[in-house]
């Protein structure tokens, strides 16, 4: 492996900038489907957007035996990669009520449930993909979403370890949904975690014309 820090001391703030427009944007995207889907208006911000090490990243996520809902997808295409979005269970419960008009909240075997939550991760990845791709003209797509419930460490540990071998810095958008319609703060909050395979990483800098160097 690398040095821990050989990426993120190469990351300046051209780059950050970058990618800080690309969540923005992205978020409009998100929320404008949101909005059409749950039928009321939805706000989303971005409030921060990171490239951190791979020891700050179970921390971001609340701490390796924190349980989480995890939607999990593959980034495929020209620069592929894997996507998290973990959020705490109950607001992956609320979710899902407001999209079902259920109260069953979310079970790995609920089948409406995990349909609720792929439609979020299809949103998610989707409106953050469209961004990208408009920035870098790269061609990438998402699969099908996989969820989970478990402790950040046991989901995260997976792609971390494979990762870590060969890469090591991860870009984070901090994630928050809330009620256009007057509701009490945000309703979902969540870190959308970006793990581009070693090769993509240049690939995307290079396709928006940034230099190593810069």
């Amino acid at each position: 492996m690398s040095n821990s820090k050989k990426f993120i001391e190469e990351f300046g703030p051209i780059q950050l900038d970058v990618l800080k427009e690309i969540g923005n944007i992205g978020s409009g995207h998100a929320a404008t489907s949101l909005s059409k889907l749950l039928q009321k208006k939805i706000e989303m911000n971005v409030p921060g957007v990171e490239v951190v090490d791979f020891d700050q990243v179970m921390d971001l996520a609340g701490g390796a035996d924190k349980e989480v809902v995890s939607i999990f997808q593959r980034m495929e295409g020209e620069a592929p990669g894997s996507m998290f979005f973990l959020m705490p269970p109950s607001q992956a419960h609320h979710f899902v009520e407001l999209m079902t008009n259920a109260s069953e909240g979310f079970d790995n075997d609920a089948g409406m449930a995990v349909s609720a939550l792929q439609e979020l991760g299809n949103i998610l990845s989707g409106a953050y993909l469209t961004a990208l791709c408009d920035f870098t003209e790269l061609d990438l797509q998402s699969t099908v979403p996989s969820i989970s419930q478990d402790m950040v460490g046991a989901i995260l540990s997976m792609g971390l370890v494979e990762l870590s071998q060969v890469s090591d810095a991860a870009i984070v958008i901090k994630t928050s949904l809330t009620d256009g319609d007057g509701g009490e703060g945000g309703f979902l909050e969540g870190h959308f975690f970006l793990f581009p395979d070693p090769p993509s990483y240049q690939k995307i800098f290079s396709s928006l014309g940034v230099r190593e160097d810069d």
